[in-house]
């Protein structure tokens, strides 16, 4: 019968590509890792990996036993969650990943109630502008807006974030308020690199929805073009989690309100499909559409 230390071990060569960087990952040595998965692959009688001096890779038959490793250890940590959730409240590590702004605005806001509810929960938040492969990175929850494509992932939408034109009274003052849509081409406008359709904005356009703009300035990050936009450099088109205060507090006031179109981009907490969500995952999740739906975001 295999045991679960070595399935672990194996897992944990895949991921992390060597036998030093797995011993690391489990506090073990670079030995310790190498005798138990060649006790691995003496017990099943075939090689799981092919070693080189520059690489690691798996054989067809390590690219099997690796698929099933995954859902037998998931299995494990399934039921080792519920019969802790019978015994007790929530526990363990729960890893997030999200873009930088979604971080600092959504979910550092609720980290000490969750843990003041939870403490015995601990957690990582890990910051990832881009979609990634949760299980390559460890994660056990994503937050993630906009539309998603993936089928093999399951996903609880938070609520939705509603898209404004903004810009700081200092800019406005200096260069004069957009008084139409076509008042737009004299103004510096403030963008993604993207993807492109961050750069479309919620403006009639042509008898069609949405406005197609070229950035005089273009970043990668929400938070970046807050920072910019604050900083007086332009027109920029921003979700309301990310400026609200700001418009609260008249750091930002709203361009061309009267015709921009109501769009609004769902909010969705995402993980993989593996039976009922982990209790440390969903105190989390269920916190997180409790607080954002009473005020963050809108339904």
């Amino acid at each position: 019968m295999l045991d679960t230390d070595s399935l672990i071990a194996f897992v944990a060569v895949n991921d992390t590509g060597s036998f030093t960087a797995a011993a690391q990952r489990l506090d073990l040595t670079p030995s310790g890792i190498s005798r138990t998965i060649s006790r691995l692959e003496k017990k099943l009688g075939m090689a799981l990996i092919t070693r080189t001096t520059r690489r690691l890779d798996l054989t067809e038959e390590g690219q099997w036993l690796l698929v099933r490793a995954r859902s037998v250890l998931a299995d494990l940590e399934d039921t080792e969650q519920q019969l802790a959730a019978r015994l007790s409240q929530p526990s363990g590590l729960v890893r997030v990943n999200a873009a930088t702004p979604v971080l600092d605005h959504l979910l550092a806001p609720l980290v000490a109630e969750l843990l003041d509810n939870y403490p015995l929960l601990r957690l990582e938040l890990i910051s990832g502008e881009t979609f990634v492969d949760l299980i390559e990175e460890r994660a056990d929850l994503a937050i993630r807006i906009g539309s998603l494509a993936d089928s093999t992932l399951n996903a609880r939408r938070l609520g939705a974030n509603p898209l404004r034109l903004l810009a700081s009274p200092e800019y406005l003052e200096r260069h004069g308020a957009p008084m139409d849509i076509a008042d737009l081409s004299r103004h510096r406008l403030v963008g993604f690199t993207e993807p492109a359709s961050l750069n479309i904005w919620p403006l009639p356009h042509g008898g069609c929805d949405g406005l197609p703009i070229q950035p005089a300035i273009a970043a990668s990050s929400g938070e970046t073009l807050r920072h910019l936009v604050l900083a007086h450099a332009g027109i920029a088109c921003l979700g309301d989690f990310l400026t609200r205060g700001d418009v609260a507090a008249g750091r930002l006031v709203p361009v061309l309100e009267s015709v921009t179109l109501p769009w609004k981009q769902p909010v969705w907490a995402v993980f993989y499909k593996q039976g009922t969500l982990a209790p440390r995952v969903a105190a989390l999740v269920d916190l997180l559409a409790l607080r954002l739906s009473e005020g963050v975001l809108e339904k």
